[in-house]
């Protein structure tokens, strides 16, 4: 058999007919590197951690989908490889150093490289987003994108204390409702949240989101609390409860 064949496919999508007006995308949901990138020179540990990965997210995005009745866009390819929530061309869309870690596979990549990394796994991930929301908008349907992350509880030596964020730019309205039905600052729920949503360090909200007129915002929960499947599923069952009520 064709090594090629046993490849994951750049994206995987659950649930495309779903009728929710929420459509989920899940960015990092895979930490798989092909055997031709050698692990991009990293240690087998690195590879499972947030640098390669969101710890948890596609268990509760695949979840939060199967509640919901939600399409669910989903990546095959470790961040790594490059971001699908970045913009291409953009410091952190192909990394060099992910947290404090060096990526030697990533250290001067020739053009070629970049530009075949964005046609393997970059454009058809975003070629598949954006077919799903012209379907829905030829079909008049509400759309309201939801990108499902997960975050470390420390970063850099800094304790992230949140159980949760809502980020969101331009739906503000939305991004509150939800962070509030979520149980807001009470229940250590964030807003704009260990992140901030900036057309160069994001690609997800900006551009599948605001450009189309759409509310879109990331949910980002920190990920040793969804780490087991039970608790992921249990975050997906607070998620839908509180997408339902807004």
């Amino acid at each position: 058999m064709d090594p090629a064949e046993c490849l994951p496919a750049p994206v995987r999508i659950l649930n495309g007919t779903g009728v929710s007006p929420y459509v989920l995308l899940c960015e990092h949901s895979s930490r798989f590197i092909p055997e031709e990138y050698k692990d991009l020179g990293l240690a087998a540990e690195d590879l499972t951690r947030h640098i390669a990965w969101d710890i948890g997210a596609a268990n509760v995005a695949e979840a939060l989908s199967a509640l919901l009745d939600a399409p669910l866009v989903m990546a095959g390819y470790s961040r790594l490889l490059i971001d699908l929530n970045r913009p291409v061309g953009s410091a952190t869309s192909i990394p060099e150093i992910s947290e404090s870690t060096v990526i030697p596979g990533n250290i001067s990549l020739t053009p070629k490289e970049r530009a075949r990394r964005v046609a393997l796994y970059f454009e058809p991930y975003q070629l598949a987003v954006r077919q799903l929301l012209d379907a829905r908008r030829d079909a008049v349907r509400a759309t309201t994108v939801v990108g499902v992350h997960s975050f470390t509880p420390v970063y850099k030596g800094v304790a992230r204390p949140w159980h949760a964020g809502i980020l969101h730019r331009y739906s503000n309205r939305f991004g509150h409702n939800l962070a509030q039905a979520l149980g807001g600052p009470a229940k250590f729920i964030a807003e704009n949240e260990p992140y901030q949503i900036e057309d160069d360090s994001d690609y997800t909200v900006p551009v599948h989101g605001e450009a189309r007129g759409l509310d879109a915002v990331l949910v980002e929960i920190r990920q040793d609390l969804i780490t087991h499947r039970d608790d992921a599923a249990s975050w997906a069952a607070r998620l839908a409860a509180a997408l339902v009520s807004c």
